[in-house]
């Protein structure tokens, strides 16, 4: 019956993110446009960008993906885009749930992960589904790292040289595509080091670390060539030179960052009531961490028997899986990114998501099996209340992700909405001719790849000046324009702006409105 169950979850979350799909949800950007722009170019032949199109860091890994889907269909499209990173959450879902069977042996223990994964906020759809860099692929390689550590040093036999080679083909990749899942790396990889020391003098250790560089090559070519760092590029789009009080990032990093960033919370807000898990998230990882440490402390009977070597190298990757946790939120919590803008970047928190399992087993062993009295607590009071407050706990969990779904859900049909007044603007530009316009940073990109590049933009600000152009050559295309058109939304300064200069010099612009948007085309 659980597997049956378990099976109907999986159904569930994907079928979700389907029909979110088929919604145009979670809402798209100029920054995955870019991605989706960079597969266009990889599927005509005509551009192999190893890093996201206008900076230094975060590998292209999805737009390599999504170039074939163009290929095949013909033409670009956001659903084109989205394939793998739906593809990317089903690998992620199904090797969490061998991840947590790998843990714990307890089939329903799995199912309550499952569900829970199944379940996605307006900050979980974002992060799974946005083709915008590194955070699909990020939670899918972070537990296939983990179940391959818990094979390897478990000593389970058969295609071993192939899962070392695996691992570290993952560890370099991920290198190159973003590296906020490093303490992942790191945390299992130092589990491999403690129990497989041995044979890692040998072959294993010399395929791994080949492998490692294979998955890392575009990064360190990249490097080499042209000389440059990516830690610094990375450190510097942090933020981390940029002013923010202490304040500010223990409220952005602590308060709100891990109920934002692990699916408790509406859209763009938490509400106080979700704050919740902002207070339990530490005891869950203290927790954890100390019946981990325990279980892996217990001197084996007979260290050579792979079977009584199991649950100490469960023991291990739990305990690895809360480290890389703890070492993520300590991480998140002395960024600027986290006192500056808290809402938005709690998407660096993706990879807590990891260690789900490791966090709920020892609040799932109480609830199904209760506390042992301990020798201060003869009475069993501790014992007694322990397993309610348990299964407490883990129905504030579900219920609280389950509300921060369907609040994501409601979302859905003005998000189909918007992208079909997108999709009138795209048609309407096509119809007046015009080929080059200039417009803001969040229409540009994604107006350039809806029309597959028969309409090329370039970036202004609100003052009409030169902005931040992620592809230069459509810059330089712009400029060479003619008379060039406007784009701007509705309402925002860009048309008043625009509105103004047309008020000033009437007849100058003839202006072309649409619903939602405003088309400023010269005389």
């Amino acid at each position: 019956m659980v597997g049956w169950l378990t099976g109907l979850a999986v159904l569930a979350g994907v079928g979700y993110r389907v029909w979110l799909l088929a919604h145009a949800a979670p809402p798209t950007n100029s920054d995955e446009a870019t991605m989706g722009l960079a597969a266009l170019h990889i599927a005509r032949g005509e551009g192999f960008p190893v890093w996201f199109y206008g900076q230094q860091y975060m590998g292209t890994l999805e737009a390599y993906l999504a170039a074939p889907v163009f290929a095949l269909a013909g033409e670009p499209s956001l659903i084109g885009l989205r394939l793998p990173t739906l593809a990317l959450y089903v690998l992620f879902l199904l090797v969490a749930w061998r991840l947590t069977l790998r843990l714990t042996g307890d089939r329903w223990f799995g199912l309550l992960v499952v569900a829970l994964l199944a379940l996605g906020s307006d900050r979980i759809i974002k992060n799974q589904l946005i083709a915008g860099g590194g955070y699909p692929e990020m939670n899918a390689a972070g537990v296939a790292l983990a179940v391959l550590a818990v094979d390897l040093a478990s000593g389970r036999p058969g295609w071993r040289l192939a899962r070392w080679a695996t691992w570290g083909f993952l560890a370099g990749l991920m290198l190159w595509v973003d590296p906020l899942v490093l303490p992942y790396v790191v945390a299992t990889g130092a589990v491999l080091v403690g129990f497989c020391h041995r044979e890692l003098r040998g072959a294993a250790g010399a395929l791994l670390g080949a492998a490692a560089v294979l998955g890392a090559a575009p990064l360190l070519v990249h490097s080499l060539l042209n000389g440059r760092n990516p830690l610094h590029a990375v450190l510097a789009a942090s933020g981390a030179n940029a002013a923010a009080g202490w304040a500010d990032r223990l409220h952005g990093g602590l308060l709100l960052g891990p109920p934002l960033g692990m699916g408790f919370c509406a859209p763009g807000q938490c509400a106080t009531w979700q704050l919740w898990w902002a207070f339990a998230l530490p005891l869950l990882l203290a927790v954890a961490a100390s019946t981990a440490w325990r279980a892996l402390r217990r001197p084996p009977t007979a260290p050579t028997d792979p079977a009584d070597r199991s649950p100490r190298v469960a023991a291990a990757i739990r305990l690895a899986l809360v480290l890389a946790a703890v070492a993520t939120l300590g991480a998140y919590t002395v960024s600027s990114a986290a006192g500056r803008t808290p809402v938005e970047s709690s998407r660096y928190l993706s990879c807590l998501l990891i260690s789900l399992p490791a966090l709920l087993w020892p609040v799932w062993t109480v609830a199904r099996h209760g506390l042992r009295p301990s020798a201060t607590d003869r009475r069993g009071v501790a014992s007694t209340l322990a397993r309610p407050v348990a299964l407490a706990l883990l129905a504030a969990t579900l219920g609280t992700t389950a509300h921060a779904t369907w609040q994501a859900a409601e979302t859905a049909p003005a998000t189909r909405a918007a992208e079909a007044r997108h999709a009138e603007l795209v048609t309407v530009l096509r119809q007046l001719g015009v080929r080059h316009v200039r417009a803001g940073y969040w229409t540009c990109n994604r107006l350039t790849f809806a029309s597959a590049e028969q309409v090329v933009c370039a970036v202004v600000d609100d003052t009409l000046r030169p902005g931040f152009d992620r592809y230069p050559p459509y810059r330089r295309e712009v400029d060479s324009s003619a008379a060039p058109a406007w784009v701007a939304p509705a309402g925002s300064p860009l048309a008043n702006v625009l509105d103004e200069r047309l008020r000033a010099a009437p007849g100058s612009l003839a202006l072309v409105t649409i619903d939602g948007w405003r088309i400023y085309l010269p005389r």
